[in-house]
C-alpha cells in the first residue's frame, strides 16, 4: 500500500465519523438564524394560528428535519465515494444523485427550500461555468440588472395571475406586500408585521 493510499485508508473512519456532525450543525446553523429573522416575515409560522407550544414545535422539528437530513446526505455521499475506489467528475456526481434521491427525494417543505436553494446557485454556477468554458461569450456589461428585472417580472406576473402555480410561503409573502398593504386600518398598520386575522 503506498503512503498517499494508507493516508486515505487511515483518515476513513475519521470521515465517516465527521459526517454527522458536520452535516448536522450545519443544518442547524440556517434554521436557527432563520428564527432570529423570519418572525419579521408575513409567511412565517410564527404568525400562524398556532399555540406557542406548536409553534416552537414546528421550529424544532423544521430545524431536526434540515440537520438530519444533510448529515444523512453527507453521509452517503462520502460513503459511496469510499465504496467506489476513486472520485472522478462522474463518481462524485453519480454518488450524489444516489444521495439526493434517498435522502432529499421526498417532497417535503424542508426539503423543497433546500432544493430550490441549490438549483439558483447551480444556474448561476452553470452560468459561470459556460462563460469560463468559452460556450457563451463574455458578457460586455454586466448581465444582472437585466437577470433582476426578468426574475421579478416574471415572479409578479405569476402572482397576478397564476398564483397557484407559486410556493405556500411566497404567495403568502407577496399577498402580505401587494394586497394587504392596499388596506388602512389604523396606525398600526406601520408596525413591522400589522397583518390582521379579524375583519375590521
Amino acid at each position: 500500500m503506498s503512503e498517499p493510499e494508507l493516508r486515505e485508508f487511515l483518515l476513513l473512519p475519521n470521515t465517516f465519523l465527521g459526517c454527522p456532525s458536520h452535516g448536522g450543525g450545519r443544518g442547524a446553523v440556517p434554521r436557527l438564524s432563520e428564527c432570529r429573522i423570519l418572525p419579521f416575515h408575513p409567511g412565517n409560522c410564527l404568525f400562524l394560528p398556532l399555540s406557542l407550544r406548536e409553534k416552537l414545535k414546528s421550529i424544532a422539528q423544521a430545524t431536526y428535519t434540515h440537520s438530519r437530513n444533510l448529515a444523512y446526505f453527507v453521509f452517503t455521499y462520502k460513503g459511496l465515494l469510499a465504496a467506489q475506489g476513486k472520485k472522478t467528475p462522474f463518481h462524485s456526481f453519480l454518488a450524489a444523485c444516489i444521495g439526493g434521491w434517498l435522502v432529499f427525494g421526498d417532497n417535503n417543505p424542508v426539503n423543497s427550500q433546500i432544493i430550490m436553494y441549490l438549483l439558483s446557485r447551480i444556474l448561476f454556477g452553470l452560468a459561470r461555468l459556460a462563460v469560463d468554458k468559452g460556450y457563451i461569450p463574455q458578457p460586455r456589461q454586466d448581465p444582472f440588472p437585466l437577470l433582476a428585472a426578468l426574475v421579478w417580472g416574471t415572479v409578479l406576473w405569476l402572482f397576478e395571475y397564476h398564483r397557484e402555480t407559486l410556493q405556500p410561503s411566497l404567495q403568502s409573502s407577496m399577498t402580505y406586500l401587494y394586497q394587504d398593504s392596499e388596506v388602512w386600518h389604523d396606525v398600526s398598520d406601520f408596525l413591522i408585521y400589522n397583518k390582521r386575522t379579524d375583519s375590521k
